[in-house]
């Protein structure tokens, strides 16, 4: 189908209900913990107490001793195993027990095997280590700290900056610093790994099982079609599911060694420090405008956190370089390696943090134009990539702005800071714009017509809470001509077409893209079949001009001269008709257009305690360009979940670390603050623009840009209400006192 007549749908799709939703309310929806094969066995991980160092002795004899103990891996006996493949988010993180070398507290030193949880947690507690402590680097800023300059080749440079900051009427200097803030998915990540020979079958809470399945390929030498993961639901993730971590290959080792499948589940503490987290980081601006608001010069540079020996992929600067209008610009990034825990994506990667620094600094540069944040904003838009001079493929940023000040009531506010009071409360309203860059990866789907009418369309794909069930069988439907009751998707297992990670807002365009493929190639398909059969009413109809609904195809416009899938396939003596179908990103280029992400401008009202300092999240406006919506329900579920993981960056999460021991200090849910109902108000969730120009589904992932906005929005809104500016994230009460 082309671009044009994917443009003629409906830009918001019905807003139907999750059709794994009665498995998921019934407590029958398998997440990986709930995975059990016969004469299973269980593992503990044994962590490091030191952040850096060497183990000069491990002491195992005691857990060896203890009762239903099977084995105990440490460095000095576990079989060596490869590192697993470089992705497009990085390298793999470093192969578990390879040498006595401790790069970060709570690192991975021994993996306990026995008869039962709970044997094999009380012998993990009997497991010790003699080190060889060395002074760990916990300070990113550590001019001890190995740097890593322009570590993606994302640098950016256009015009003269310095120059253009010279002569600037105003200009703004600011510094911004964003925590460490950890994923904390609901569900407890769980593996559980057996081998029949050389084949290994793995449960895993993964976002992405066809990189499972390549990094075991590659950790113990054989071929990826000996390997299946299963993934059918997980239990949340938020990027943490985006690598095959240490404690996945350590479960897939201890079951080979011992010969006998093992199952492994994270506890609490244990996830601060196994499956990633987001980086801390800090950020420079100095922006440069004309008295009217015009933009002369941007220069963006960052320092963020990163381990000893992992890549993450955190480009902070990076957007600033197309978010607006403005001749002269340089982004800078850089990484520090401190002894931390691997860092990883965490939801809106680099965008919720870049975008904070970015999003505040405009906020403060109104401020000293004397000029409205959100006019600012508007005189600075940009229809066109200012990097190449292309138009954007869709860009409804304009619009997101004019509805969510309309809604929100911006202009009926009151610009002076301390100037809004409701008794002891003071109010403050605040904005921001928000962007996450289009990303999407070469993807395979197949779908099948069977003899009953029914169709199975299957990719190896996740469903992170996200709704790819229920968005996927409702586009499969929609191009097979079918009732929704009549498609079947299935995902979650590494045997099914490949397919690329649920993450960075590209499943939907990937995955939706290559589902629209499979499908249309099976309808042509039953089409030719059809005008080569005599006795089809499909007779030389040209496969190109035909349409299906209803369970039938039939000419274009001619609905009364079809025939079913069912009579195709049964007076052709087949039981079914399958095809395959693939997605591959578009070259903007060659299209005459630049990619465009998802868009949204988000409006915030606070309430602070005049007295206290407490900081109550009032109201939230989202306005939302995500291209075609297949539906409407599940986008704005994922919307309100950015909002509240935003209102918890921007107020509470803080992962702290003590820089003597490099230990964790608030690695529970009992110390480590998220937001929770009482800190989430009524959110306001409006879609708006047209189907993107650059696929043939027309859509944009959604899954990011809810979160990014809402950072900077709240401490614009606080700066309102109290006229103190934070530049520091998390905003706690005792920077307002």
């Amino acid at each position: 189908m082309s671009t044009v007549e994917s443009r003629r749908r409906p830009l918001v799709g019905a807003g139907v209900n999750r059709v794994d939703g009665p498995r998921k309310v019934t407590g029958t929806a398998p997440y990986p913990m709930d995975f059990s094969v016969p004469g299973q066995a269980y593992g503990a991980l044994v962590q490091s107490t030191i952040a850096a160092g060497r183990i000069v002795r491990m002491h195992t004899e005691a857990a060896e001793r203890a009762p239903g103990v099977i084995g105990v891996l440490t460095h000095e006996n576990a079989p060596r195993v490869g590192t697993g493949p470089m992705t497009v988010l990085g390298a793999s993180p470093p192969a578990p027990l390879r040498d006595d070398r401790i790069l970060h507290h709570g690192q991975h030193i021994a993996f306990v095997v026995a008869d039962t949880p709970e044997q094999a947690s009380a012998a993990a507690r009997l497991v010790q280590a003699d080190y060889e402590a060395a002074e760990p680097l916990s300070d990113l800023r550590d001019p001890r700290a190995e740097q890593l300059v322009d570590p993606w080749g994302m640098d950016t440079s256009r015009g003269d900056t310095g120059a253009a900051l010279e002569s600037a009427d105003v200009t703004l200097r600011a510094t911004y610093t964003t925590a460490d803030n950890t994923n904390n998915p609901l569900g407890l990540f769980a593996t559980l790994a057996a081998w029949e020979g050389d084949t290994l079958t793995v449960h895993d809470t993964s976002q992405w099982p066809s990189m499972v399945r390549t990094s075991l390929a590659t950790a113990f030498g054989i071929p990826e079609s000996s390997v299946r993961v299963l993934v059918p639901y997980v239990g949340g993730g938020f990027g943490a599911g985006l690598r095959a971590w240490p404690h996945v290959i350590l479960t897939a080792m201890a079951a080979r060694v011992l010969k006998r499948p093992v199952k492994l589940v994270l506890t609490r503490p244990q996830m601060f420090t196994s499956v990633g987290h987001r980086p801390s980081g800090v950020q420079w601006l100095r922006i440069g405008a004309r008295r009217d608001g015009e933009l002369v010069a941007l220069d963006h540079r960052s320092l963020t956190s990163l381990s000893m020996e992992d890549s993450d992929y955190e480009p902070f600067a990076a957007a600033t370089a197309f978010a607006y209008r403005c001749p002269n610009v340089i982004t800078r990034d850089r990484q520090a390696r401190i002894n931390i825990a691997v860092p990883t994506s965490m939801r809106a990667p680099a965008e919720a943090q870049g975008n904070f620094a970015l999003e505040s600094a405009l906020d403060e540069l109104a401020c000293l134009l004397g000029t409205d944040p959100l006019e600012l904003r508007l005189r600075n838009h940009t229809d066109v990539d200012p990097r190449n001079g292309l138009p954007w493929s869709g860009k409804a940023l304009l619009e997101c702005y004019e509805v969510g000040a309309r809604r929100f009531g911006w202009y009926e506010r009151n610009p002076e800071p301390r100037s809004m009071r409701d008794g002891d409360w003071l109010i403050g309203y605040g904005m921001a714009g928000a962007l996450f860059p289009h990303f999407a990866q070469p993807c395979a789907a197949q779908a099948t017509v069977r003899g009953d009418g029914s169709a199975l369309v299957r990719s190896a794909a996740t469903d992170i809470g996200t709704g790819t069930y229920t968005v996927m069988a409702q586009l499969a439907a929609e191009e097979l001509g079918l009732p929704l009751d009549r498609v079947r998707f299935d995902l979650g297992d590494s045997d099914m077409p490949n397919a690329p990670m649920a993450g960075g807002s590209g499943l939907t365009g990937a995955l939706g893209n290559a589902v629209h493929d499979a499908c249309r190639r099976l309808v042509r398909s039953f089409a030719e079949l059809a005008s080569a059969d005599a006795a089809s009413p499909l007779r030389d109809v040209c496969p190109d001009d035909v349409e299906c609904s209803g369970g039938s195809i039939h000419p274009a416009g001619r609905a009364d001269r079809g025939e079913s899938y069912v009579d195709v396939l049964a007076r052709h003596g087949l039981s079914e008709l399958t095809a395959n179908g693939n997605s591959a990103p578009p070259a903007g280029g060659e299209l005459g257009m630049s990619l465009a992400g998802a868009y949204g401008a988000k409006f915030v009202e606070v309430r602070v305690d005049a007295d206290l300092g407490l900081i109550r999240v009032a109201r939230v406006v989202s306005v939302i360009d995500g291209g075609r919506i297949l539906n409407e329900k599940t986008a704005r579920s994922q919307i309100i979940g950015g909002t509240v993981g935003g209102i918890g960056m921007a107020l509470f999460e803080d992962t702290v670390t003590d820089p003597r021991t490099g230990r964790i200090a608030n690695g529970t849910f009992g110390d480590y603050l998220i937001a929770v109902n009482a800190d989430v108000p009524d959110l306001d969730v409006v879609f708006v623009g047209e189907p993107d120009r650059g696929t043939p589904t027309g859509t944009k992932g959604v899954g990011e840009v809810g979160l990014v906005g809402i950072a900077p929005a709240i401490a614009n809104a606080v700066h309102h209400a109290t006229g103190k500016r934070i530049r520091n994230l998390p905003i706690t009460l005792d920077t307002l006192l």
